[in-house]
């Protein structure tokens, strides 16, 4: 039987961060059961910012890719926070988990700004927060990260934290992208997880208003994901993107200009 190997936790990297009970208990069985179920190969831990807020955006293949990128992430001192729909946190037991697990409720029929207003305050305070910027586990007949929705461009365009772009590719292979299949443990997978450099969004502070400066602040985004998700893969991204309101290629180059 495999052992477990569990390494030693690195520190909070933010007190804004500190974990609820309910949050130490669900990581103290989740990781471990990930570190037995499946082999890590992580890489990019040096790119996570030591301290202050950090927006972690990455591409999302299955229902099972949260428990990784959250091994991750807790591993290496940065405790996520997810958005969740603010609905969520009115359901029985489910929303009392949420809120005392510090997710972060997204009001969706809030005006425009006011739909991310949780995130950005809880960004300034120095939060860690995983957007995955597709909205949905990726449609894409080839599984690359499809075109993306602006709301992470948006909250770092308004705070200024360091976007910090992840790719992952094997937990498909134990809950099959969008279907909601009890987990195949057996043979152990691979989880690959690349962790690269914070997305150069400096020209983009504070022109969250600017609709074409998002557009481009949300394909520089992708594209940072891409580089991640190519080195997850083994394999070169196509120069097209998936978009899954049409069911049609988009050329890249398109989503790169401002319109």
């Amino acid at each position: 039987m495999h052992r477990i190997t569990v390494p030693r936790l690195k520190p909070l990297a933010s007190p804004a961060d500190r974990p609820g009970p309910i949050f130490i208990a669900g990581v103290g069985v989740l990781l471990p059961a990930a570190r037995l179920l499946t082999r890590f190969d992580h890489h990019g831990q040096a790119n996570l910012p030591a301290s202050g807020g950090a927006l972690i955006v990455s591409n999302h293949v299955s229902n099972y890719d949260p428990v990784v990128l959250g091994a991750f992430l807790v591993e290496n001192g940065r405790w996520p926070h997810w958005m969740a729909k603010k609905e969520l946190f009115d359901v029985p037991v489910v929303g009392f988990v949420a809120r005392h697990a510090d997710q972060i409720p997204v009001d969706r029929k809030a005006p425009g700004p006011e739909i991310l207003a949780a995130a950005r305050r809880e960004l300034i305070r120095g939060m860690t927060l995983v957007i995955y910027p597709e909205g949905t586990i990726t449609a894409d007949p080839l599984h690359w990260p499809m075109t993306g929705h602006t709301g992470a461009a948006r909250l770092a365009m308004d705070t200024g934290v360091p976007v910090i772009p992840v790719g992952q590719w094997g937990p498909q292979e134990v809950m099959g992208y969008k279907d909601m299949t009890f987990p195949r443990v057996l043979p152990r997978r691979t989880m690959h997880l690349h962790c690269g450099p914070a997305v150069d969004l400096a020209q983009f502070r504070g022109r969250s208003n600017d609709q074409q400066a998002v557009r481009e602040a949300t394909e520089r985004i992708m594209e940072a994901i891409d580089s991640q998700v190519e080195l997850a893969r083994g394999e070169t991204a196509p120069d097209s993107r998936f978009d899954i309101r049409t069911g049609q290629r988009v050329p890249k180059d398109s989503l790169r200009r401002c319109r």
